[in-house]
């Protein structure tokens, strides 16, 4: 699956527009936002973790009752949390959804 060029752009939600990460950040939002079961993206605001951390990385985290996740941007000393508003239903189905897009990202940014 290839993402769609303006397939982040259109699934974006909240007033934050910025993500970490340039290109890099913003192949993988629209890598996630080009999947089926993604309806909403909404990016958070950067913050500081502390001690340096280094290059570029994301990871979609445990979803939550309702099946909707969160994906992490770090790179160097910042961090962005993205919510991912999903179609599944439930954990279970927000699992699967997370599996899917952690293989997605795994691949692009191995290669």
């Amino acid at each position: 699956m290839s993402p769609q060029p303006d397939s982040w752009k259109s699934k974006r939600g909240g007033i934050h527009t910025t993500l970490i990460g340039e290109r890099k950040g913003r192949k993988i939002a629209s890598l996630v936002a080009s999947h089926e079961a993604v309806k909403k993206i909404i990016p958070g605001i950067i913050q500081s973790k502390g001690p340096s951390g280094g290059s570029f990385r994301a990871k979609v985290l445990r979803p939550d009752s309702r099946g909707n996740l969160r994906l992490l941007f770090t790179q160097g000393t910042s961090y962005q949390e993205i919510i991912l508003v999903t179609t599944a239903s439930d954990l279970a189905e927000g699992e699967a959804v997370s599996d899917e897009l952690n293989a997605l990202i795994d691949k692009e940014l191995n290669e």
